[in-house]
């Protein structure tokens, strides 16, 4: 049986540095989304589809604004 609200397993991003803060990644509730979070407020959880986190990371890596 699986349990209908599991735990995110939070995943540090690659990028984040040793000591500073972090961004964490965990799969969404279904399988188009995913949840973000920041280590100074790991309360706060946004969640987003994976289409759009794409289209927004690929944004901040040409310097342009969606």
């Amino acid at each position: 049986m699986t349990e209908p609200n599991p735990k995110p397993r939070w995943q540090k991003s690659t990028y984040s540095e040793e000591g500073s803060s972090c961004v964490y990644i965990a799969p969404g509730t279904t399988p188009d989304t995913i949840r973000l979070r920041e280590s100074d407020t790991p309360e706060e959880i946004l969640t987003t589809a994976r289409p759009q986190l794409r289209a927004l990371i690929a944004a901040i890596k040409a310097n342009v604004t969606p």
